[in-house]
């Protein structure tokens, strides 16, 4: 079984070679008339984004989609070309002269923001967002309707792109998706003709061709969580997170194990103590329920996930010793599994992973042994 290093905790391993093959993946399946491109907010689904980002570069990807201002500025240092970095969270107050300063595409969501970038920076791109009924941000009822009303309300801009988001896509046949799409493609042909149209994310793409218009925005597949959870995974999964037993011992009949005592021995147990925690994105919901991995062997969660330290049932694994490194994520589940463990989504598992890991990058064209570190 392999050991842990002397200095380190968990070990997370981030193949950017699967990376690659999910983008690609998705290129084959879109063909040459629709661009992919790459949303890599939140420091890439927390894989991280410099190293992300470049992966996505060297498949061709030009078109970059992060939530904030701040990362867009992150990005332009990594890609000072012509690559087009859009900020979903739209215009933010105060912010126009940076938007200009580094080349950042605003994705207008308010006839405001919309009268705003005009007035600041007519001629530079920009990307209008028509809410299509998920109700968070985009031209919502009334803005459609005033757009439509007086399409001058547009003029000026230099629209590159005109989009939406599916609220329900990962959900096989639900009817919010196909009235989302009829009502999207209406209001972009009438008050945006020839500007060039996106709807889909992951799922929304692999749901149906019509839905690609001219650009899909894969996100989690990129990442390797499954878009259409109805059907085996076709993407490649990226991450191994691996962490390091510290102790095992046999706890008696009648002991507890863990904060608030939640779990009882009702015979003697071996349990081992490993180096994982709710402080490195290992959710407290897991406390009872998680299950890892030593070798493909199940031992589950017992008792209360701590700060540090979770306790896991070693009865499986008569061998297991301190050092020896269990599977969070890895042969025996993936990240969509053991998310479903903690009752959330593969999202919020990715994005929670902690500082405290090791994290080390397998590049593409590069075997595993040589992979860079940090």
């Amino acid at each position: 079984m392999m050991m842990s290093d002397p200095l380190t905790g968990g070990r997370l391993t981030i193949d950017l070679n699967a990376i690659s093959a999910n983008i690609r993946h998705f290129q084959d399946v879109l063909g040459p008339h629709c661009a992919v491109a790459g949303v890599v907010k939140a420091d890439a689904y927390g894989l991280g984004l410099v190293p992300v980002a470049q992966t996505l570069r060297a498949c061709g990807v030009k078109t970059f989609f992060v939530a904030t201002p701040d990362e867009g500025v992150t990005l332009r240092g990594l890609f000072p070309g012509a690559e087009n970095i859009a900020v979903l969270g739209g215009l933010y107050p105060g912010a126009a002269q940076d938007y200009r300063a580094h080349r950042l595409t605003p994705v207008l969501n308010d006839l405001g923001q919309v009268s705003a970038w005009r007035s600041f920076a007519a001629g530079a791109p920009c990307i209008l967002h028509i809410d299509s009924g998920m109700n968070r941000l985009g031209l919502d009822a009334a803005d459609r309707a005033a757009i439509l009303d007086d399409p001058t309300r547009l003029t000026g801009l230099n629209l590159h792109l005109v989009m939406s988001h599916f609220a329900c896509a990962d959900e096989a046949d639900h009817p919010m998706t196909a009235r989302q799409f009829t009502l999207f493609d209406d209001v972009a042909r009438r008050a945006c003709p020839g500007v060039p149209r996106s709807i889909a994310n992951s799922s929304g793409a692999m749901r149906l061709q019509s839905y690609h218009l001219d650009m899909v925005r894969p996100g989690m597949a990129a990442y390797g969580l499954n878009p259409t959870p109805e059907t085996a995974n076709p993407m490649a999964p990226v991450i191994r997170l691996q962490v390091p037993v510290l102790q095992v011992r046999t706890v008696p009949a009648g002991d507890s194990v863990g904060y608030s005592a939640t779990w009882r021995a009702e015979a003697p147990t071996r349990v081992a103590t490993v180096a994982l925690g709710y402080a490195d994105g290992f959710l407290r919901s897991f406390s009872g329920r998680g299950v890892l991995y030593a070798n493909g062997v199940a031992c589950p969660v017992l008792g209360r996930v701590s700060m540090d330290l979770v306790t896991v049932d070693a009865g499986a694994v008569p061998g297991l010793k301190p050092g020896d490194m269990l599977d969070v994520v890895g042969p025996g589940q993936g990240v969509d599994d053991l998310a479903a463990q903690a009752g959330t989504i593969g999202y919020e598992i990715l994005t929670s992973l902690g500082a405290r890991y090791r994290r080390t990058y397998v590049h593409p064209g590069i075997q595993a042994g040589l992979a860079s570190e940090k």
